[in-house]
Formats: structure tokens, C-alpha cells, sequence
């Protein structure tokens, strides 16, 4: 049986006696697996600059929008009625998101409803799906924690 001969470098070696068939098959597999490599590596470091690419706008995008967000969010903490009923602020009126009022907040079932549907309007996998850019699933992952976290204190005051 014979053995493949490759140093850890990945070059070709000769094998002293071996026919010239296997030897051709040999290194046609050697340079197919060599090509293989380099097609997963070019990939890898593709991936790992769009990520790259990916985080610093994300940090260029807090800068630029957290105070937007902060300023939405400031005196409503934990205030699931006057956050919903302000969400058009943060998300903008292209965003399609209709606003809704605090007479329509009334019954803890009115603000469950609305919850439910601005969680979906911008939960991040769904902003992900209706192809937003960067700037639109950052201000929706944020906008998304705070309601949720104004969700979780108005369930525990309602248990109450």
C-alpha cells in the first residue's frame, strides 16, 4: 500500500519507485485539496472582514443613534404605555409603524395587544427578514430590549 507523502508545509513529495499513474493521481488530488483550502480561506477571511465591517458600523451607529434612542426611552423606563405610545419617535415615520395613543393603552389588554405587535414590528429577526439596513436593526434590537424589559415591570405590577 502506498502512502501519501505530504510535509506539514502541504508540498508534494515524490515517492521513490511509484508508477507514474498513481503518482498523477496522487497529485491531482494533492492540488484539488490544495485548491479546496484556499477556496475556504479566501471564504473565512470574506466573512471575517463583512464582520469586521458589520461591527464597526455597528459602533458607528451607537454613537450616532444611542442618544436618539436614550432621549425616547428618557422618563418612560419601565413605562410600557407612554414607550408604545411614542414608538413613531424612535423609529421614524418611514418606518411605517402607526402610532398609537395613550386613550388606546387604556385596559392591560390593549397595552398586551400593542406590546405583541411592536415585538414583532421590530424584533430583530424579523426586521432581518423585511431586509433592513444597518441603521434599522440597530435602532430595532434596542428599541426591542426596552419594550421587553417595560413589558417584564408592567406583568410583575399587574400580578400585583
Amino acid at each position: 500500500m502506498f502512502a501519501d507523502v505530504v510535509t506539514s508545509s502541504g508540498e508534494f513529495h515524490e515517492i521513490e519507485g511509484e508508477p507514474a499513474e498513481r503518482r498523477r493521481a496522487r497529485l491531482n488530488r494533492h492540488m484539488r485539496m490544495n485548491e479546496r483550502m484556499a477556496g475556504a480561506l479566501a471564504a473565512k477571511n470574506q466573512r471575517d472582514l463583512e464582520i469586521q465591517y458589520e461591527q464597526d458600523e455597528k459602533r458607528r451607529l451607537a454613537e450616532t443613534f444611542e442618544h436618539d434612542i436614550k432621549r425616547w426611552a428618557a422618563g418612560k423606563e419601565g413605562n410600557l404605555r407612554a414607550l408604545l405610545s411614542s414608538l413613531e419617535q424612535v423609529l421614524g415615520p418611514e418606518s411605517g409603524w402607526r402610532p398609537v395613543s395613550l386613550t388606546d393603552l387604556i385596559t392591560s389588554d390593549s397595552v398586551k395587544k400593542v406590546y405583541k405587535k411592536a415585538t414583532l414590528y421590530v424584533h430583530p429577526d424579523k426586521v432581518q427578514q423585511r431586509g433592513a439596513n444597518l441603521q434599522q436593526k440597530y435602532i430595532a434590537e434596542k428599541v426591542f430590549d426596552i419594550l421587553k424589559e417595560a413589558s417584564n415591570k408592567f406583568t410583575a405590577e399587574e400580578l400585583r
